[in-house]
């Protein structure tokens, strides 16, 4: 699959892969911040953005499309960043090649299975008659019955667009998102050469967590520790599962010292 990507400055690589519902263009300010020291790829996900849908999702076809990006842009290697769901495509890319992977930084998500809890999302997000929607206000009004955060229903609304008859659509392919949600909600799979009890990533890896966030917990360490051998961890005062764009200079300031 051919992901949609776009490229700024020069340098190492180093690219970014956004989370659920997400698109490249969450991360549009730490791009450019990051793009001064590296050559930032900033990429849409299958089923996200501006990248092909798909009827399929899982973790190593993820990862796959991933290393087909480097391939295509004849990058041997990179330094990687990914957040939520793409902080799962990261840790499986470093997993089944880390050969490609210079550098691992993990935003705010464990490599474990977790419980559905995005479900009130789908409906929400589904309910919306897009062929009488009139205005991105009135799509605000009408998923405020399923997600009381107008941050959440802001950060939603980003994937609305109007198609090329003027009618409001969906960038993400949300049935199929729904439909294949069960395998987003699982752990990245070790390597089938994976032997304990050495980890199969080595590499540095770095875990970013927001402190008001449930997602990385001290019971998820033993799951890390099994499959990262080099880790560290940073915790940000004040932020929740969105740390970069909640606090986007403390965490530029992380990442790149992690980095650099």
């Amino acid at each position: 699959m051919k992901l949609h990507h776009q490229i700024s400055g020069e340098g190492s690589a180093l690219i970014i892969l956004h989370g659920l519902f997400g698109t490249l263009e969450n991360w549009g300010s730490q791009a450019i911040t990051f793009s001064q020291s590296f050559k930032v790829i900033s990429v849409d996900l299958r089923n996200h953005g501006r990248s092909p849908h798909s009827n399929t999702m899982n973790y190593s076809l993820m990862a796959d499309d991933v290393a087909e990006l480097m391939q295509d842009l004849q990058i041997q290697s990179a330094a990687i960043i990914g957040h939520s769901m793409g902080g799962k495509v990261a840790m499986q890319l470093a997993l089944l090649h880390p050969e490609k992977v210079d550098k691992l930084i993990v935003v705010d998500i464990s490599p474990v299975t977790y419980k559905p809890h995005h479900q009130h999302i789908f409906n929400g997000l589904l309910s919306i008659d897009l062929d009488s929607l009139a205005s991105r206000a009135s799509a605000d009004q009408q998923l405020q019955a399923f997600e009381q955060d107008p941050g959440v229903r802001a950060f939603l609304l980003k994937n609305l667009y109007r198609d090329q008859h003027k009618k409001f659509a969906w960038r993400p392919n949300i049935a199929i998102l729904q439909k294949e949600y069960h395998n987003l909600s699982l752990a990245p799979a070790a390597s089938t050469q994976h032997t304990e009890p050495n980890p199969s990533f080595a590499k540095p890896t770095l875990f970013i967590k927001g402190k008001n966030s449930a997602y990385i917990l001290p019971a998820h360490q033993e799951s890390i520790n099994s499959l990262f051998g080099t880790v560290s961890y940073k915790m940000i005062e004040g932020a929740g599962h969105w740390p970069h764009a909640e606090k986007p200079k403390i965490f530029s300031s992380i990442v790149l010292k992690f980095l650099l």
